[in-house]
């Protein structure tokens, strides 16, 4: 499942956790002055001076957050840092440092965590990210993955989830529910392979989607776009649980309502036509497929000419007073009650 038998198997035993870690990192390069000392000390030296500084922290567990039948490592590792650097720009900040820890056991030899760092490096390297530092241990369950991001930014320019106001318009980028059809695709594949090993799967129709989950972006590009067009969003949020539940966070926080409209929400056709394979209705998987790490936010109407015209950008309802209610606007005109009932990390 993780390497070939033919492969080289290094064991990590053969290491030991200092050498494993020089190993591993001995190829990342320090590219923000703000990086004092990186890895190799007790911990890690970073300098701000006015920055105000923003710090998110991530957990990715093997069967719970990712499946090795189907996720290359190389990809894992790429995807554990973009949903972390997602958060920091979801707070209009730029992303400079990344820790990265992992716990795991020892069905893993060295040439399989090689995969996973060349991933990690791969991220740093596209975002600009320096990684200064973490830690590895032993796991008896599988493969875990923490990383946490620091971003930095000016004083006045931080964009909290508390700040939508009644009439500002709800805005999202990109498409939705990508990533949740991709996982549906891998899943299916996942069980057909089980029946009969030697079947290769046909995914010439659905790379978009597949993508969408297995290599995720974080939308760095968009908090430029907004500066260029000189819109601050009153309020922002990354989706990583779904529309519905980013949605109602926004609202709960603000504490106002929403009109979100169901023929505005933008969908890739290639999300509507395997929707239409599985028998799923596309706006119940908008709403709540989750790890789209597309920005929500909300801005002021003032802001609208700004932004009309933006392919990137794309208006799905309006903010309404908390007395209001929180409503999807069906394509039938009729309101029903918005639900949160995307990704949970505990049932409850």
């Amino acid at each position: 499942m993780i390497q070939d038998k033919n492969q080289q198997r290094t064991s990590l035993s053969e290491l030991g956790e200092f050498k494993l870690i020089e190993h591993l990192t001995k190829n990342f390069k320090i590219k923000h002055k703000s990086t004092v000392k990186g890895i190799g000390d007790d911990a890690a030296v970073l300098e701000f001076e006015s920055k105000r500084i923003v710090m998110t922290t991530d957990l990715l567990v093997e069967g719970v957050h990712f499946d090795l039948s189907y996720v290359p490592l190389k990809h894992l590792g790429y995807k554990s840092v973009v949903v972390n650097l997602s958060d920091v720009y979801a707070m209009n900040a730029e992303a400079t440092q990344i820790t990265v820890s992992i716990a795991v056991s020892n069905r893993f030899p060295l040439e399989a965590l090689e995969e996973l760092y060349s991933g990690i490096q791969t991220a740093a390297k596209i975002y600009n990210v320096d990684v200064v530092g973490g830690d590895t241990t032993s796991s008896n369950s599988g493969l875990l993955i923490s990383i946490t991001a620091i971003g930095t930014l000016n004083k006045d320019e931080v964009i909290y989830r508390d700040g939508a106001k009644p009439n500002d318009l709800l805005v999202v980028s990109g498409d939705l529910g990508g990533a949740y059809m991709g996982l549906q695709i891998l899943e299916r594949e996942k069980e057909v392979y089980k029946v009969n090993p030697n079947n290769q799967p046909d995914l010439d129709n659905y790379t978009y989607i597949i993508e969408r989950q297995l290599k995720p972006e974080a939308r760095k590009d968009i908090i430029k776009l907004l500066k260029d067009l000189e819109v601050k969003p009153t309020s922002m949020i990354d989706i990583s649980d779904g529309l519905s539940s980013e949605i109602l966070h926004l609202c709960t926080q603000s504490n106002v309502g929403c009109d979100l409209y169901e023929n505005k929400i933008p969908l890739d056709p290639q999300v509507i036509s395997t929707c239409e394979e599985f028998n799923i209705d596309s706006t119940t998987i908008a709403l709540n497929g989750g790890e789209d790490y597309e920005l929500l936010m909300t801005i002021s109407q003032e802001d609208f000419p700004k932004i009309k015209a933006n392919p990137n950008l794309t208006v799905i309802g309006f903010i309404t007073e908390k007395s209001a209610g929180k409503h999807l606007v069906t394509r039938a005109e009729t309101k029903i009650a918005l639900q949160a009932q995307g990704w949970k990390n505990f049932n409850e």
